[in-house]
């Protein structure tokens, strides 16, 4: 009985490899992409500073289109003037979310990738046969590697995010006060 356990645990182990390699392969695709996101936002940032440092000094919601791309806290703070700094919170959470998860599960995966070949290797290793050896050991050491590439891609990336964001938080935190009785402010005239 623990012999039928330990064979399909096997034959489960082995059936895994696959949707695990493609799953690197497609988080790998996907850092690529984070990073272009990321230098895009940091042109966005650079092009669109003077902007942002005129919403946060002026504190006043302008009339017409402001270009606040790369800030995207600031600019759901003046598109909702009465945004709570719970909600920024979320936000700010929400725009990291993605690199966070990936930086954290692309290791796991690399390791679960790595695993898998071993018993066929040490397989292999107990039969003698030296090409089994190498073909699977090649596939474990690559896929730990592109596990640990994805993650300090990731984890880079959400650090400077979360670098980003937290500097918005700061300097909405001075300016949220003035917005929101600006607001109500207008309510009071209006009424």
């Amino acid at each position: 009985m623990i012999r039928d356990l330990e064979n399909l645990m096997y034959l489960m182990s082995d059936f895994f490899l696959a949707p695990v390699l493609i799953l690197l392969a497609l988080l790998f695709i996907y850092s690529l992409f984070a990073i272009g996101e990321l230098a895009c936002q940091a042109w966005q940032r650079r092009r669109n500073k003077s902007h942002y440092l005129r919403a946060l000094q002026s504190g006043e919601k302008e009339n017409g289109a402001v270009d606040l791309k790369g800030y995207p806290l600031v600019s759901l703070a003046r598109e909702n003037p009465a945004v709570s700094r719970d909600e920024l919170d979320v936000a700010a959470m929400e725009e990291i979310e993605g690199v966070r998860m990936v930086s954290r599960i692309a290791p796991m995966l690399g390791l679960i990738a790595t695993m898998v070949p071993m018993g066929p290797a040490l397989k292999s290793l107990a039969d003698g046969d030296i090409q089994g050896i190498s073909e699977n050991l090649i596939v474990a050491f690559s896929a730990v590697i592109f596990g640990l590439v994805v993650a300090s891609i990731t984890f880079w990336i959400a650090s400077v995010r979360k670098r980003w964001l937290a500097a918005e938080l700061v300097a909405i935190g001075r300016t949220m006060e003035k917005w929101g009785q600006e607001a109500g402010e207008r309510l009071r005239e209006a009424a």
